[in-house]
């Protein structure tokens, strides 16, 4: 009997809607199912100090520097506390050496494109030690944040003294001034931002009074910018953008220009600004 049956008889048509709502049905259930799955708890920051600062830094990947104070911030709070610690437990004042080699450590499971790069000192200071801990933390050639703890040694006692952050996008370099007429500990911190032909200079110059790090005289983004300083003197030498694109698109060598600072125990004074051969 059943092999007389048409496909267009209705027990056909019944058994082939059944067959279709049952797998509907099927398929549903697997969507509820899968639906009610809860999602995976990320893995936990690592116990040791270079797990988490490498776990902070990963999540830096693609994030804009404005945006970025949040981990930064929460990277430099776990340096530092480490650095305090080490240092005081120091049986003498740290070398520059040893902190950048600190640093290094602390830094080492960081992974690319996230680098961080130490920069120190340690200079001698009525009768102690200044430590300069400072390193840039990046995460492209672009997105870079710095920052650098002085710490004051003396008698066998260290203290963190004061923490500055540097112009974003830049590296740390020093420069260590002699003070006529002034007791402060004074110094330029320097660094390069990438442009899109030439470098970009920056440089403060910070004075350290015991108490308080204040800078005291600034520049920014100078073109092509390079930094010589003497015992009374700071010159910079540098170009003018629109200038060189201009002369150069002639084919003609731009000029270059050099500003002239006298030292002063409140900052710099201009004594000259001036073109010179390229």
């Amino acid at each position: 009997m059943l092999s007389k049956l048409s496909s267009g008889s209705p027990i056909v048509r019944f058994v082939g809607v059944l067959a279709v709502l049952l797998l509907m049905a099927g398929t549903m259930g697997v969507g509820v199912a899968e639906g009610k799955k809860k999602p995976k708890t990320p893995p936990p920051p690592p116990a040791d100090l270079p797990g988490q600062l490498s776990y902070l830094a990963w999540q830096l990947r693609g994030m804009h520097l404005d945006e970025s104070e949040p981990i930064t911030g929460k990277i430099e709070k776990l340096v530092l506390d480490h650095l305090q610690e080490w240092l005081a437990s120091a049986s003498q004042p740290a070398t520059s050496v040893e902190v950048r080699r600190e640093l290094e450590r602390v830094f080492v499971k960081l992974r690319y494109p996230t680098y961080a790069k130490p920069a120190c000192f340690d200079e001698p200071w009525k009768g102690g030690t200044l430590i300069g801990t400072g390193y840039t933390l990046g995460w492209t050639d672009f997105d870079r944040s710095n920052v650098l703890a002085l710490f004051e040694s003396r008698e066998r006692k260290t203290r963190l003294a004061a923490v500055t952050h540097f112009v974003p996008r830049t590296d740390l370099h020093y420069v260590f001034l002699s003070s006529p007429g002034s007791d402060d500990f004074r110094f330029f911190i320097y660094g390069f931002r990438l442009g899109k032909s030439q470098l970009r200079l920056s440089a403060i110059l910070y004075a350290f009074d015991g108490q308080s790090l204040t800078p005291q005289w600034e520049t920014h983004d100078v073109y092509d910018g390079k930094m010589d300083v003497n015992q009374d003197k700071v010159i910079i030498r540098y170009l003018k953008e629109e200038e060189y694109i201009r002369e150069t698109v002639h084919g003609r060598k731009p000029p270059r220009h050099e500003a002239i600072y006298r030292i002063t125990s409140q900052g710099l004074e201009l004594e000259a600004d001036q073109k010179i051969p390229f």
